[in-house]
């Protein structure tokens, strides 16, 4: 029948958003950036594809675009990107109106990306920070804390959150030891010079109310440290590691295309012999075309 049919879109649809908002969450998860998210560039299956001018950001900053020609807007920025591809959604239940020829079960499937990337979001979290469960509302301030934290100074996100969960967690009731924190997170961080004592305070702030959450979650050091490193990459593709590559092969020597394609089949396990793909941006790279931004003819 006619309604079953309708039926049939509207179930599909909802399916839609459920997968990509499973895929937005695990591009923030991991500090993916698409980069140019045009309807024709995602899609239906909830898979990653059509992306010319990606990067994985080095330094947080949720402003960042690796697409040149989104240098003004930035439009399709990291922390935009949860925001973009539910106006894509929309743009599809558009397409589908003249078939379902009703707007309230279109808005209520599309509510169904709000929901799933919000309890996806939540568990994502949780998995990064090691914990359990993510409990509402102290897991929510204690995140967006964090991504402040993250902000502050220039702070290399993969290599962060890898460190994370080596820092020497504070005995109970015991003062966090911010030396040695911040010797553990040393290099993720670009510029040295930014650490003052108003970002030491903050980092000791954030990191006793995070000492206290995980041992209130009763896993072990064993347990959470693991639980972070299958989710917390190690190794990326960095903009800067594909230029060499790139450069490389030019002068016929694939060799180092080679060595990534490897290395990043277990992006999660340390792999001996190749700690030059688990460092920061080096400063050569900041502004060099095809290590910072790309254009969509890249």
């Amino acid at each position: 029948t006619v309604a079953a049919q309708r039926q049939r879109c509207l179930d599909w649809f909802a399916e839609v958003c459920r997968r990509t908002a499973r895929m937005v969450v695990a591009w923030m998860r991991v500090g993916f950036v698409h980069g140019v998210m045009n309807t024709d560039n995602m899609s239906i299956l909830g898979l990653t594809i059509d992306y010319g001018p990606y990067g994985w950001l080095e330094n947080y900053d949720p402003d960042w675009t690796p697409n040149t020609t989104d240098a003004e807007r930035r439009r399709y920025r990291y922390g935009q990107q949860p925001q973009i591809a539910l106006w894509n959604l929309v743009q599809l239940a558009n397409a589908l109106h003249p078939l379902i020829e009703d707007t309230a079960p279109l808005e209520q499937a599309l509510g169904e990306y709000g929901n799933c990337f919000s309890a996806a979001w939540s568990r994502m979290m949780a998995d990064k920070l090691g914990l359990r469960q993510f409990v509402q509302p102290d897991d929510d301030a204690l995140v967006n804390d964090l991504l402040g934290l993250l902000a502050a100074v220039e702070t290399d996100m993969t290599l962060f959150f890898r460190a994370l969960p080596r820092c020497p967690l504070p005995a109970a009731a015991a003062a966090v030891d911010t030396d040695a924190v911040l010797t553990t997170l040393a290099a993720a961080y670009y510029v040295p010079g930014q650490i003052d004592g108003a970002y030491r305070a903050q980092l000791a702030r954030w990191f006793t109310r995070y000492a206290a959450r995980a041992s209130a979650d009763g896993a072990d050091t064993g347990s959470r440290r693991a639980r972070m490193d299958a989710v917390n990459p190690l190794y990326v593709l960095r903009n800067y590691l594909a230029q060499i590559a790139i450069d490389a092969a030019e002068a016929g020597d694939f060799s180092k295309v080679q060595e990534l394609l490897e290395v990043l089949r277990h992006p999660y396990i340390e792999q001996a012999g190749v700690a030059h793909l688990a460092q920061r941006r080096p400063d050569w790279a900041r502004q060099r075309a095809g290590c910072s931004m790309l254009s969509c003819s890249s």
